[in-house]
């Protein structure tokens, strides 16, 4: 018990030394987590909400639509009560395809006739206000979300002005906006939303010329025979002979519902694997900056009596317990998104289940390899140091070669030194240029979504708003986490740097260099690996974008590729002028001091 309390307050002593180091490892890898449990989660994540949905409203097996309304077409409708299959039902009920306005914006929609009391197949689920009520509508929670309508409100329905008395979900149709079910006599829908009216509020619809259709809900024996049920069955073969009809199995509702989170699972995937690859940059420079630190801390125990694998695990415990606390928080984060990300219509009850065990475990093993793998070099040669070298700390001493010497010579200063940290830590600038180049490919898949034209369903403009508004809202969110993550390992690379060479900038400024010029050369040591960075992020993108396009596929002009690529320039440029600015300014008398001792 000695030995772990031991670890725990050495543990807990380095992170209240280094709270900004231990804050940027727990944001890139909770950003990290988050997205990963996000992707994994919404495999499936819309049909578990729809069997939710249809366990609370008694949805139905099987929906039966016929166009029109005539006695020959109910008593079609009405002869599949009787087929073998077939234990409950509700209806034939009509509906009306039509337009809604609210707030100033209209949409097709189709009026269901409705009776005070839903039958025992197809019991929508009042979520908000009361069911219907004769001079009342209520409105299905996707359109009303996608209207931004609330029970009070008023709408115009095929022009009559009806207050909204409530808000319900069902699961006899599909989510906004492919609630109609069918289209007008009898073919595809251009998509639409669901309102319920009163009975005799829709004779005013039956005695004008607004298209019905009508339908029956039915409940079978055997539910998941439900794609079985067809009127070329022998038990129905004689009455379907003149008939169209036209069935929505409960399996097809709900793959419907999938495609609103097609595009999304995707984006989110690969949004976190390449937020997985920021997050080994960042804690690989946070590990390296606090190389030398590290080693003469081990120096230090190895003084007092730590063993190397006392000491290995001191150093591993601090990463890994963040890590695991990392872990934790981006799967809460992802509980709590799910909901709005699941269920983008609003048309589902959005009681998420969570994260399920392989998806904890997958994240789990992601954040502590994320941290495993970037601090087990360090902490390798630091536990394999001499004791006396530990202690030491003696400087690392470059080779000096003329020839690079008098061509250096010629640059301008801040160049100058900017060249000379990188050609010392080379590594760094590949891994700030892998880091530019990954924010590029998910800036690059941002724009070449965002340029696609929104097709589909001419009859309902919001419709289309909808399709397209999920995978934008999602890459958006996704591209501006990568984003801050981006630039918090940029500050973090730029002051480890300087923090590294701050014995050269003293020594530079006692040659005669200014301060603003060791401000532009740490700068410039991450200025040169931008631009080389941010332009192969182009391409990368667009790679990424070919498995997911079509022929029709618009892709973004050049030219806007290239600004964004040539905006990294200036947005690195005040990311590290803050933190060269604090370092440029260091004591130059306190430095070489220091460092004498």
């Amino acid at each position: 018990m000695g030995r772990i309390l031991l670890v725990f307050r050495l543990v807990l002593a380095d992170v209240r030394r280094h709270p900004g180091q231990a804050a940027m490892l727990l944001f890139a890898i909770t950003a990290a987590t988050a997205a990963l449990s996000l992707g994994a989660s919404l495999g499936g994540a819309t049909d578990a909400l729809y069997r939710q949905t249809r366990a609370a409203t008694a949805g139905p097996d099987v929906v039966a639509f016929s166009p029109g309304a005539d006695r020959n077409m109910i008593t079609v409708l009405e002869s599949l009560e009787h087929a073998p299959e077939v234990v409950a039902h509700s209806g034939p009920h009509r509906q009306y395809y039509t337009k809604l306005t609210a707030h100033g914006s209209t949409g097709a929609a189709v009026v269901q006739a409705a009776g005070t009391a839903p039958g025992p197949v197809d019991r929508p689920l009042v979520t908000s206000g009361t069911w219907v009520r004769a001079g009342g509508a209520v409105v299905e929670r996707g359109f009303a979300t996608a209207l931004d309508v609330r029970v009070g409100d008023r709408v115009t329905v095929a022009g009559r002005s009806l207050p909204v008395v409530g808000i319900a979900v069902t699961a006899a149709r599909s989510v906004y906006p492919w609630s109609l079910g069918i289209g007008p006599g009898g073919g595809p829908s251009d998509g639409g939303g669901l309102v319920w009216l009163a009975e005799q509020d829709t004779r005013a619809l039956a005695s004008s010329n607004t298209p019905v259709t009508s339908f029956i809900n039915l409940r079978l024996r055997d539910p998941d025979a439900a794609r079985e049920l067809t009127q070329h069955g022998p038990a129905m073969a004689p009455a379907f002979t003149d008939a169209r009809v036209s069935f929505r199995t409960w399996q097809e509702i709900a793959e419907q519902d999938s495609r609103m989170l097609k595009g999304s699972q995707p984006i989110l995937v690969i949004g976190s694997w390449l937020l997985g690859f920021l997050a080994i940059g960042g804690v690989a420079t946070l590990a390296a900056g606090r190389a030398a630190k590290q080693t003469r801390r081990v120096g230090l125990l190895k003084a007092v009596g730590a063993t190397p694998g006392l000491i290995a695990t001191v150093l591993f415990a601090e990463y890994l317990t963040l890590a695991l606390l990392a872990d934790a928080l981006g799967l809460v984060a992802a509980r709590l998104i799910e909901p709005s990300v699941v269920n983008p219509s609003a048309g589902l009850l959005t009681a998420a289940t969570g994260p399920t065990g392989n998806t904890i475990a997958l994240t789990t093993i992601v954040a502590l390899a994320v941290a495993g793998l970037t601090t087990l070099g360090p902490t390798l040669r630091a536990v394999r140091t001499e004791t006396v070298t530990a202690l030491a700390d003696s400087a690392y001493r470059p080779q000096h070669r003329a020839h690079l010497t008098r061509l250096s010579a010629l640059l301008p200063t801040p160049l100058l030194l900017g060249l000379r940290l990188i050609a010392r830590r080379p590594g760094r600038a590949v891994l700030h240029a892998c880091t530019t180049a990954t924010t590029l490919t998910m800036v690059t898949g941002l724009m070449v979504i965002y340029a696609q034209p929104a097709k589909g369903y001419p009859g309902s403009p919001m419709a289309n708003d909808l399709r397209v508004a999920q995978e934008h809202h999602v890459i958006l969110a996704v591209t501006a986490v990568l984003i801050a993550l981006a630039a918090v390992n940029t500050i973090t690379l730029t002051w480890t740097t300087a923090q590294e060479a701050r014995p050269t900038m003293a020594i530079a400024r006692t040659l005669g260099a200014t301060p603003g010029q060791i401000t532009a050369g740490l700068s410039t040591a991450q200025l040169l690996p931008t631009l080389p960075g941010a332009l192969a992020g182009i391409p990368l993108g667009l790679l990424l974008c070919l498995p997911f396009s079509g022929a029709n596929t618009t892709w973004p002009p050049l030219w806007t590729l290239l600004t964004a690529a040539l905006a990294a320039l200036p947005a690195t440029a005040a990311l590290t002028a803050v933190p060269a600015r604090l370092a440029a300014r260091h004591s130059v008398a306190r430095t070489l001091t220091t460092e004498a001792k």
